[in-house]
């Protein structure tokens, strides 16, 4: 279900994105294009790319928290490999740790 909604959010995302980049801030955009066809109008075009994008703003929202509602959340913890060889490694022996000198070296020992 999580994925099926991310998936939902990416189109209209993208579908946002193309509408917003249709419009033109000075009024033009895609309804000067349509000026001088019958199909729409000039002003109808410009209301329907507004609605549009209102719309897919507010989809986008919705998509959203629906989704942090439904993200799949684990049951049980899960442990990363450090943490696996922490607990595998049983009591802490300190004969076990390898012996560094300590001492620094003179200049006469080398």
């Amino acid at each position: 279900m999580f994925i099926l909604i991310s998936v939902i959010i990416l189109l209209v995302c993208l579908l946002l994105l193309v509408v917003v980049l249709v419009q033109n801030s000075k009024g033009g955009g895609l309804a000067a294009n349509f000026s001088g066809s019958q199909i729409m109008g000039v002003r109808r075009t410009a209301d329907f790319l507004e609605k549009a994008t209102w719309t897919l703003a507010t989809a986008l929202l919705v998509l959203s928290i629906l989704a942090s509602w439904v993200i799949p959340k684990g049951e049980e913890k899960t442990q990363t490999r450090i943490e696996k060889q922490i607990d595998n490694q049983g009591t802490f022996d300190p004969s076990a740790l390898p012996n560094i000198p300590t001492d620094v070296p003179t200049e006469d020992e080398e």
